[in-house]
Parts: structure tokens; C-alpha cells; sequence
């Protein structure tokens, strides 16, 4: 269904900042996943309980920032909230010139509105039954709980005893990429929807065909039945300059053909480990909740990206938006057309930013590249020579100057694709080769063998595997567990991939099966001794 709020916390446009090299952070693990996320479908159904139903913000929004404070929201809103206002015939006759050196905006938005569409999507979700382990009344969460609700909780809306249905709206925005009825939207505007209707400028409307998705760029291709119909011209990021003037065309909390425009904030912008296969566009472009899917073009009228994303506190537009790039886009329709299948290539290790300590120590001129803290083993990375402590310079002959650039570059090539790297080692440079493997082989080998070493810990929320030899000489331990993914309440007590896990209660632990050992008997909570960087830090984790 689709999805209103994807909510990312704060803390994770920090980390975007700083691989930039905006903030001056001790950088994290790109390979890290599991980012708290909270991903909520809204209801226009009269009656029905919501978490999208306010126009300026929703209450998963809100309550998002009542815990991490400002989010990056996906940019959707409520079908039923929405003010459908009336559609007047564009004119160009007359039109005032626009003053010199700016673009005209008014020319872009006759000339390219008409391919722009409204995407509105409905469906029913099942309810999660009330059958769940109840809050104890003593606990301090109970009353606000009890006063707003959790699914299973306390005057939870979880549903009744049998669990049900109910049946939710939202709504999105898309542009037309061929005249035989291809368009482009979010991933996230279309997710698990039972009807998509496409509704054009001329208010004709059409049953969608959802062709494919791609959740990890964000991108889905729709097909209506419709010939000769008006499309956009696509254009391309890498000439795109920062301060150039963009245009984005929508339909803002589903006032439809709305247009607003902007500048270029910056260039391959990395949102976290979820979205760094993704280089974002930043604008100042005023995009707002049912913008998303919506193109967003240049002044030559090309489009250059779909917005997809906002950075805020209240749900609404607070100056910071992010695009994906069109040749990202464009790579997922393609595949998907020609084999209804995307594809991601994979290198195989966990960077993480280089700051000027590690320069200092690694004798690097500037802090710059991607440090590699692990290579999973047989991965191309392995095969190629690559070792915990080498830092990436250059990849597929393109500098890597933060380690977001990365993860993008790796995603911009095919499962195949034999690439060069340049990597920095002993103090000099060295030139290895890499063949790319496929990231879905990886993912389907992890999802048959629950019983793996990385498979993911359910009590805690963690996967873990043993250290190799090199890391552990690296690292200066003798034994431990690398912590990869994090999730559920490892998550909330800060845990992070990269940290290697030492000792559970006080006994060190050496495998996985250990740690699950130890697990059996606790109830309410855990002792975890990480060790992070340089330190060895408790880290308390509650599960009961």
C-alpha cells in the first residue's frame, strides 16, 4: 500500500553531513541497514483510524519527532485530506518575459505540466490481532499508552481479538516518460496498492498497471492503456551545478499541477545505509507530502530527478528536499521494461568514514575516501585483495572523496562489470581489480540459511558473525563477534553495526551460538561490551 510516512531519524542527515565532509563527524558504517524506520499507510476512509489524516502533519510524523526529533519524511498525503482544486487551461500568449538571467519558469510549467499526473492508490491492510503480550500497568509507559495507543496495546487500534481489514487511500505524483503511457513514480507511492488510478491535466483518468518496483532506489514504472500522449524530456546531474535554478511539479497535500521552485542545494548527497545506493539531489525546493513521485526539472526544462523526500520536524516543508537522480530512474526502467527485474551490483564491504585522525594515522594527504572496516568473506571484494585498514581512493576511475560516494558508484554498475580501484595501503598507492557480484544472490542466500552466521538475532535484534584473523589482528582482540545489522531493541539502546561484540553479562563471547545461549534465560535485560573504535563500552539493552 502506500506508504505516507517513511520516516528517518534526524541523526541520519547528521551522517549524510558529515560524509560529506560538512560535519566534521567520526563517520559511521555505510553497510549498516536497519536504521530506525517507521513506514505508516494513511486513511482516507470515513471512520477509519489513521496515522496520515492532518494536513500538515501526521501523527506518525509526530510521533516520530517526539523520539528523534527532525525526520526525513516521504513525501505522500491522505486521498481524503486532499482539495481538489479546478484545472485552468495554460495559455501562452502575452507572457511576461521573465527578468534576465532567470530561467522561465512559467514557459517549463506550460510546456511540461501536461505530462506531470496525480497518482491516487487504495487497498485494505490487515489489522494485527490484539493477541500480544499486554504493557504491565506499572509500567511508566503504560498511561501514554493507554491514552494514544499501539497496535496490541493497551487502547491500542491493533484491531479486535481476530484481527480484520480496513481500507486506506493515499496519493502521489508521477511524469509520463513515453507517449505510449510509461510513467515514473516512488516506489513508496505505490507499495502493496490493490488499484492505482493515474489522473492527467486534462482530467482523464486510467487504471495503472504497476510494471515494477524498486525499494532500495525508490523507484516504481507504471503503465496506463493511452497513446499519443504528452511526455517529459529527460535530461542529465552531472553538468547540474549547485545554485542552479530547478522547477518540481506536483501535487502538494493533492492540490494538483502545484509548482515550485528552488536551487540546487547539493550533489550525491547520502541519506544512511538504507539510501546509499542513491546519490540525492538536495533543493530548497518547496516539496510537501503528495509531491512525491513528482519530477523535478532544470531550467531547461529537462527533468533531472524525482523528489522523493523531505528533512522535517512537523511533516511540512522546512527548506531541505531530496531528488532522485534521473539516470538512477532511468536505469531501474529500463531494466524493469526489459526484464521486469532490477539488478544492484555488489563489492562486498563496510566503509566508513575517513576523518583527519585516521588521515593522520594512515599518513593520507587530506581526509578523503572510504575506509574499509570489513570485507565479507568470498565476496568480490575478497576475490579482488581488498583488506580491513585499505582505503578506497577511486573506484571505476572516479575519485571517492566521502565514503557515500561509494555504495552510489558500486550501484551505477552492473553485476559483471570488471572495475578498477585505486586503494591506499602501507602508506602508497596500489591498483586492484574487482568483478562485481549480484546484491540479490546475497540477499537470497541470507533469507534460505536463517541458521547463517549474519542471520539476524531476533531477542536482540542483531547479526553477528565471527571476526576474521585480519580483523582481529587489526582490531587487537583475540576474540569477539562483528555486529553487521541492527535492529529492534539493540537498535534503541544505540547499538551499532561496526561495534564488535565482546561479552554478554560479563562472559566473553566466541560464536553466535553462544550468544543465543546466554539469551535463553534473560527476561528484561541484557549487559552487552562492545567495543567501538578505540573504546569498550556497556551498552544496556531492555528486551523484556
Amino acid at each position: 500500500m502506500a506508504q505516507v510516512e517513511k520516516m528517518i531519524s534526524a541523526k541520519k542527515l547528521v551522517w549524510a553531513l558529515a560524509a560529506a565532509g560538512v560535519l566534521g563527524a567520526t563517520g559511521g558504517a555505510l553497510a549498516m541497514r536497519n536504521a530506525k524506520v517507521s513506514n505508516e499507510a494513511d486513511v482516507a476512509a470515513a471512520g477509519s483510524t489513521s496515522s496520515g489524516t492532518s494536513t500538515g502533519a501526521s501523527s506518525g510524523a509526530g510521533s516520530s519527532a517526539a523520539v528523534d526529533g527532525a525526520q526525513v519524511a516521504a513525501v505522500t498525503t491522505p486521498l481524503g485530506t486532499a482539495v481538489a482544486p479546478s484545472v485552468a487551461t495554460a495559455t501562452t500568449t502575452a507572457a511576461t518575459q521573465p527578468p534576465a538571467g532567470l530561467p522561465d519558469f512559467a514557459q517549463i510549467a506550460a510546456t511540461q505540466g501536461p505530462a506531470v499526473v496525480n497518482i491516487s492508490v487504495s487497498g485494505t491492510v490487515k489489522t494485527r490481532s490484539a493477541r500480544v503480550p499486554q504493557i504491565d500497568p506499572d509500567d511508566p509507559f503504560y498511561e501514554f499508552f493507554r491514552r494514544f495507543g499501539i497496535p496490541g496495546g493497551p487502547g491500542g487500534f491493533g484491531g479486535d481479538q481476530d484481527g480484520g481489514s480496513r481500507q486506506i487511500r493515499g496519493q502521489g505524483s508521477g511524469f509520463i516518460v513515453s507517449n505510449d503511457g510509461i510513467i515514473l513514480t516512488n516506489a513508496h507511492v505505490v507499495q502493496d496498492a490493490q488499484e492505482v488510478v493515474v489522473k492527467l491535466t486534462d482530467r482523464r483518468e486510467f487504471r495503472a498497471k504497476v510494471l515494477g518496483s524498486d525499494k532500495s532506489t525508490d523507484v516504481a514504472v507504471l503503465k496506463i492503456d493511452a497513446k499519443n500522449l504528452p511526455t517529459v524530456r529527460l535530461g542529465a546531474t552531472k553538468d547540474l551545478r549547485v545554485g542552479e535554478w530547478v522547477l518540481a511539479i506536483g501535487s502538494p497535500f493533492g492540490f494538483e499541477n502545484s509548482v515550485s521552485a528552488g536551487v540546487i542545494s547539493a550533489k550525491g548527497r547520502s541519506l544512511g545505509p538504507e539510501e546509499s545506493r542513491v546519490p540525492f539531489l538536495q533543493t530548497d525546493v518547496a516539496i510537501n507530502p503528495g509531491n512525491s513521485g513528482g519530477p523535478l526539472f532544470n531550467a531547461r526544462g529537462e527533468v533531472v530527478g524525482i523528489n522523493s523526500q523531505i528533512y522535517s520536524a512537523s511533516g511540512g516543508y522546512q527548506g531541505l528536499s531530496f531528488a532522485i537522480p534521473v539516470e538512477v530512474a532511468n536505469k531501474v526502467r529500463q531494466q524493469i521494461q526489459n526484464g521486469g527485474k532490477v539488478q544492484h551490483a555488489r563489492l562486498g564491504v563496510m566503509v566508513q568514514e575517513v576523518n583527519q585522525g585516521f588521515a593522520d594515522s594512515f599518513k593520507l594527504e587530506r581526509p578523503e575516501g572510504a575506509l574499509v572496516a570489513n570485507v565479507e568473506e568470498g565476496s568480490p571484494a575478497a576475490k579482488a585483495g581488498l583488506r580491513p585498514g585499505d582505503v578506497i581512493l577511486s573506484f571505476k576511475g572516479q575519485p571517492i572523496v566521502a565514503s557515500g560516494d561509494l555504495p552510489a558508484l558500486v550501484d551505477q554498475s552492473s553485476p559483471g562489470d570488471r572495475i578498477a580501484m585505486e586503494v591506499w595501503r602501507g602508506g602508497k598507492r596500489e591498483q586492484l581489480t574487482a568483478v562485481l557480484g549480484d546484491a540479490n544472490d546475497k540477499a537470497a542466500r541470507q533469507a534460505k540459511n536463517d541458521d547463517s552466521p549474519s542471520a539476524a538475532q531476533g531477542k536482540l535484534g542483531l547479526a553477528l558473525r565471527p571476526l576474521q584473523s585480519e580483523e582481529r589482528r587489526q582490531l587487537g582482540i583475540r576474540e569477539g563477534l562483528l555486529i553487521e545489522e541492527v535492529s529492534g531493541p539493540a537498535a534503541r539502546a544505540q547499538v551499532r553495526p561496526g561495534d564488535v561484540l565482546l561479552a554478554v553479562n560479563g562472559t566473553p563471547v566466541q560464536s553466535v551460538e553462544q550468544v543465543r545461549g546466554l539469551l535463553q534465560n534473560a527476561e528484561k535485560s541484557v549487559a552487552l561490551l562492545v567495543q567501538r573504535g578505540g573504546d569498550k563500552i556497556f551498552v544496556p539493552v531492555r528486551i523484556g
